[in-house]
């Protein structure tokens, strides 16, 4: 049965705008739907979060942070965003729609790729990895399922969910937020991520791709996380016999336990990735690795790279929606990767290793009243140890989405108070419900503490200000300061709005809309006046005509054969007979006469081979036939003798007997 007939969103128009087509991937966080623009007539993915999770605050934040990060990326291998917005319990993006395939999917269909094929992947992945490093964002999230393979072969990155700005401070206390298996030791000790997160995680990913499977291998995600911190990924030589020794030394570059050991960013590793493959040779890049699974489409002939070959799947993902962090239980998306170790999640920082186990030998003897002793030694440390860090705390309990009396109760329940309450605008939790704690949920706080509550007062809306006669400068300053956006700018003749000042709004002044949204200004051209055609006239006129007119005059220096006088205007910008504002400059181009050419002597010549001759030479023929020429078809005579000159486009009358 098609479970998207049962979706309530299939069929709907989200925003007045996109509609919603079906669903094709589903994750913990969002439902990803194919989807038609209706304003631009353009299939998309919408990415919609799911409407329990968007009244949670962090949640919404991360979503509308991939929208602003993943938008301010132009460049050609990342995802395009083209919208985000709220309908409303559903927020959503609005992105590009990517026919093809994840490079999980190619794993899962190929295994381990030949190095030309993997190098193939890897470097438009760096490329956009590192237009984002430039532009100051860490992705801190790379895996095999982020990347995109389109039909065409073309490779993109996707998910900026998790993306930070270098310069912003995301340590974390026990736990880190990301993929188990391509996590940076640094991240994982300190919670920590520069671009140097993104090389660690593209070198685990070079590897897989080489080999066909992970470096660190391990039950459950404590154990992988304790080989990232105290492990170096193997080279993949060791799996695959024979691989070039420059591929162990890119993977060893970028998978350095040592941050400042690995290439900066990822600008710097692409340089030493093409570094690699211009060290090979086409054996070493084309070598078939023994853990790729061969299949109807190989070709052991084919020397070329594999991705074409890897794009035969008979189905189509989107924009590809990873397996975040599921706070619903759900599964995650059809076609996603069934080990828990390649999702996106909340993960507790395993333990440092504790001593060493003793090595058995003889247990000294200890008396009845020695053990005793140490027994209720242990009990009162203990339970004095449970009382300083436990007996005296409790948690903050989680509020988000309830209302500011469901809060209160909760709050008395759990022995705590209420410090005092805070109002916020919010365009996604509903007013009069929280919108977050301090302390947030979850936190240690004492018994009989105080917490101070957010409640949303909804979304923020203003109203469009009277921006008509502004200059288009200080009209965006003041849509800014009233906590609008300046958007599209268009122009229009005005009679009465000066030159550069706004005419009017979309939508109209006067108009509520939600705070940070976009309005378009259309600024005055000036006022319109008629051309005038000064083609043929003398200079002096020409200007007098144009000037009375309103308009300005340039001349330029070069000049024209045509059919008019030296010194008469052969050409005009704007042509005459058109429309410009009041005060816009009309370029002259002069004459400097008709060009003379050389007539052809076309008599005795038949009406058909004369004009031809003639058309030829640049000239206009008109018959003259009379009464004795009319059944004629010889030329006895020509207004202008052959061999003489004519200006080039004049007539030339034959006269036929």
């Amino acid at each position: 049965m098609d479970t998207t007939l049962q979706d309530p969103l299939v069929g709907r128009v989200l925003d007045g705008r996109y509609r919603v087509d079906a669903r094709i991937a589903v994750g913990g966080m969002a439902t990803v739907y194919r989807a038609l623009d209706t304003r631009l007539d353009r299939v998309l993915a919408l990415k919609v979060m799911h409407p329990a999770l968007a009244a949670d605050g962090s949640f919404v934040e991360r979503f509308i942070r991939e929208a602003k990060s993943a938008a301010r990326l132009d460049h050609p291998n990342v995802v395009q965003v083209f919208d985000q917005g709220a309908d409303g319990s559903y927020v959503y993006l609005a992105m590009e729609y990517v026919s093809g395939c994840t490079l999980r999917d190619v794993l899962r269909e190929r295994g381990a790729l030949q190095p030309r094929a993997a190098l193939d992947i890897l470097e438009p992945v760096l490329a956009a990895l590192g237009a984002a490093h430039r532009a100051g964002f860490v992705h801190r999230d790379m895996k095999p399922e982020n990347v995109l393979i389109g039909d065409d072969g073309r490779v993109k990155v996707a998910d900026f969910g998790l993306v930070r700005a270098v310069n912003t401070v995301t340590s974390t206390t026990g736990a880190v937020l990301g993929t188990v298996s391509y996590l940076a030791p640094e991240q994982i000790e300190h919670g920590t991520a520069d671009p140097r997160v993104d090389v660690y995680a593209c070198g685990v990913v070079l590897y897989e791709m080489l080999t066909g499977g992970k470096p660190h291998q391990g039950e459950n995600p404590a154990q992988v996380l304790y080989q990232h911190l105290h492990e170096d990924v193997p080279p993949p030589s060791a799996a695959v016999p024979g691989l070039a020794f420059e591929l162990d030394d890119l993977v060893a570059q970028a998978t350095a336990r040592t941050p400042d050991v690995r290439p900066q960013d990822a600008v710097a590793l692409l340089a030493l990735a093409r570094e690699a493959r211009a060290a090979l040779g086409p054996d070493q890049l084309d070598a078939v690795p023994p853990q790729a699974l061969t299949g109807e489409h190989d070709n052991a002939d084919d020397r070329t790279s594999v991705i074409p070959r890897a794009l035969t799947m008979p189905r189509s993902l989107p924009v590809n929606e990873p397996e975040d962090e599921d706070p619903q239980g759900r599964a995650g998306y059809a076609g996603s990767a069934g080990d828990p170790l390649d999702r996106t999640s909340r993960l507790e920082v395993p333990p440092a290793p504790g001593p060493a186990p003793r090595r058995p030998g003889r247990r000294p003897r200890r008396g009845p009243l020695t053990l005793v002793a140490a027994v209720l030694l242990v009990l009162g440390l203990g339970g004095g140890v449970w009382y300083i860090n436990s007996g005296q705390f409790t948690k903050v309990p989680p509020l988000l989405a309830k209302t500011e009396a469901q809060a209160r109760d909760r709050l008395r329940a759990a022995g705590l108070d209420v410090k005092g309450v805070k109002h916020a605008y919010s365009d996604t939790v509903a007013r009069g419900t929280v919108i977050s704690t301090d302390p947030t949920a979850g936190a240690r706080i004492r018994s009989n503490d105080s917490v101070t509550l957010t409640v949303s007062d909804g979304p923020e809306t203003v109203k469009v200000p009277d921006l008509q006669g502004r200059p288009l400068d200080q009209a965006r300053d003041l849509l800014r300061k009233a906590g609008l956006e300046p958007g599209m700018v268009n122009r229009a003749f005005s009679a009465d709005v000066d030159r550069g000042s706004v005419i009017d709004t979309d939508p109209p002044t006067g108009t509520e809309r939600h705070a940070g949204s976009a309005i378009a200004l259309t600024v005055s051209k000036g006022r319109p006046v008629d051309v005038p055609d000064v083609t043929g006239e003398d200079l002096d006129q020409a200007k007098s005509d144009l000037e009375d007119a309103g308009l300005k005059v340039t001349v330029v220096s070069e000049q024209v054969n045509s059919e008019f006088d030296k010194g008469q205007v052969a050409q005009q910008t704007p042509a005459g007979d058109s429309r410009a504002a009041e005060g816009d400059t009309v370029t002259l181009t002069l004459s400097k006469g008709p060009e003379m050419v050389e007539v052809p002597d076309v008599t005795g010549d038949s009406v058909g081979d004369a004009k031809k001759a003639l058309e030829d030479a640049g000239f206009k023929v008109e018959e003259d036939r009379g009464l004795l020429g009319l059944f004629g078809d010889t030329v006895k005579k020509q207004s202008v003798r052959g061999g003489e000159k004519a200006p080039k486009g004049s007539t030339v009358t034959i006269t036929i007997r």
